[in-house]
């Protein structure tokens, strides 16, 4: 005979409620389990002559959750295939906010266990009708001990179940600050639909954890909303956005760019970015990184209006690849230190050229520099991967001295040679950084930031004498330029 454990709820209120077939199985079992005596049922139950045992010391035993459920399950299988038949009885429906019964379901499979589910009232039933919402127009049920940010929708009823404490209560709290207002109002409900017990209120968020009747039957329902402070954080809405804007209902000016007419902007976006970097700028940065982020938007609605792919594919494969390229986080390499991380990705990256059929052996070592790259940081991508096989100066002694070669050929050339050894001098100048471990991109941009203050120091001493530049001369300009170097 196969052995079964027969799983029954206990509702989410008294007696009364559970039906009349769980109430004889209940009363007819030689052998009943129950998860825990934390239930309004459970002392009725006791009234009526009916014995059981509860796995409650079973929670005195572990830190977390799911070691309880896993010994739980464990403990109802070996019952199960000592009695052949058992009864479990579990709070609300089996198969609603019930781990234990999903362990049962996958670990009876591999065990020989029939696992029957015989149904009972979950506390959804008494929470909606109590609440007087109607789930048929978006729902979602959370666990409140695994809450993620990512699985909140505003737009959805949300019910969070399982908050069992303050504890619970303040991780849930800060969760959902992550997407709702400090202020916004949620709904704490304790015992729903139990007579004497039920507990309902409506609070601020910001209070959650400080409600003093939390405990084994409290729940968080978070009503949906179309508010602007909330729309606006979410991921979804700006993608509604950008497509309404490039819909005939639109803005005629978004309605007529192409990847081509944009291209430039998306440079310069990201140019901007970079000076909020530099200027040590966060609130400047998370301003700019919208704009460049727009671009990005914008490109992708392109491509989905003409078919080719959307937000969603560049995501999936941006995903993909991040999860591939660091086997040593996300797979079975060892990386001890960025050197060996950067070689997996290398490797990775030759691995998935060979696969989309590309002979590595016809590239040039120099390939893979992207080509509309500035010439400053293009030259120095190329000075690097040319030293990586080799091609490189021995000592930085033979740099300077290519330097003053170079600058000797520059001051002899004539007119129209000087263009290729300025070009030629330039060159040299960014072995020299490479040398020094400086980015020279970096650099330049330091020297004309400070180009940038100390010119702003002449000026202002103009302004202060009331003059103009025609009004001055580069010797004065040259006192006040020196004078400058003295604060910058």
């Amino acid at each position: 005979m196969t052995a079964v454990i027969r799983v029954v709820g206990l509702g989410a209120g008294d007696l009364q409620q559970l039906p009349v077939g769980i109430y004889r199985r209940l009363k007819e079992t030689a052998h009943l389990y129950l998860r825990t005596k934390e239930h309004p049922v459970v002392a009725q139950l006791s009234e009526e002559g009916i014995r059981f045992e509860t796995f409650d010391e079973i929670y005195e035993k572990h830190d977390t959750f799911e070691p309880v459920y896993l010994e739980i399950a464990e403990t109802l299988l070996n019952k199960a295939a000592e009695q052949r038949e058992v009864v479990y009885a579990v709070p609300g429906h089996p198969l609603v906010a019930e781990r234990t019964v999903q362990l049962l379901l996958d670990m009876g499979k591999t065990r020989g266990c029939e696992i029957e589910i015989m149904g009972g009232q979950s506390f959804l039933d008494p929470l909606f009708a109590r609440l007087k919402i109607d789930p048929i127009e978006g729902f979602s049920l959370l666990d409140a001990t695994a809450l993620k940010a990512a699985q909140l929708h505003p737009g959805l009823h949300t019910v969070i179940a399982q908050v069992y404490d303050k504890l619970v209560a303040s991780d849930v709290k800060l969760t959902l600050m992550e997407v709702y207002p400090d202020e916004y109002p949620v709904t704490v409900a304790t015992a729903v639909g139990v007579k004497d017990m039920e507990r309902v209120e409506t609070i601020p968020l910001y209070r959650l954890d400080q409600v003093e009747h939390l405990g084994n039957l409290s729940l968080v329902y978070v009503g949906p909303t179309e508010q602007a402070d909330v729309q606006n954080r979410q991921f979804s809405y700006l993608k509604e956005i950008v497509a309404i804007l490039r819909s005939p209902e639109g803005c005629p000016w978004d309605r007529e760019q192409t990847h081509q007419s944009i291209r430039k902007n998306l440079l310069e976006e990201t140019y901007e970015v970079l000076e909020t970097i530099d200027d040590d700028d966060p609130d400047a940065m998370c301003e700019e990184l919208g704009d460049l982020l727009l671009q990005i938007m914008l490109h992708a609605q392109m491509a989905a209006e003409d078919g080719y792919f959307t937000i969603e594919d560049i995501i999936a494969g941006l995903n993909e690849k991040l999860i591939r390229r660091h086997p040593h986080v996300f797979g079975n390499r060892e990386a001890e230190d960025a050197d060996q991380a950067m070689a997996n990705w290398q490797q990775i990256k030759a691995e998935e050229k060979a696969k989309k059929g590309i002979d590595l052996a016809e590239l040039s070592h120099l390939d893979g520099i992207p080509r509309d790259l500035p010439a400053l940081p293009f030259a120095y991508k190329l000075q690097k991967k040319a030293a990586e096989v080799g091609f490189d100066w021995e000592d930085i002694a033979d740099v300077y001295r290519k330097v003053e070669e170079e600058y000797r050929e520059l001051r002899e050339a004539d007119a129209g040679e000087k263009p290729g050894e300025l070009g030629d001098l330039l060159f040299a100048v960014v072995n020299l950084a490479r040398f020094y471990k400086i980015d020279p991109e970096q650099a330049l941009a330091l020297t004309n930031r400070k180009f940038k203050r100390r010119f702003a120091y002449i000026e202002a001493k103009l302004r202060e004498a009331g003059r103009s530049f025609a009004e001055s001369d580069l010797a004065e300009m040259d006192r006040w330029w020196e004078e400058a170097k003295q604060h910058t």
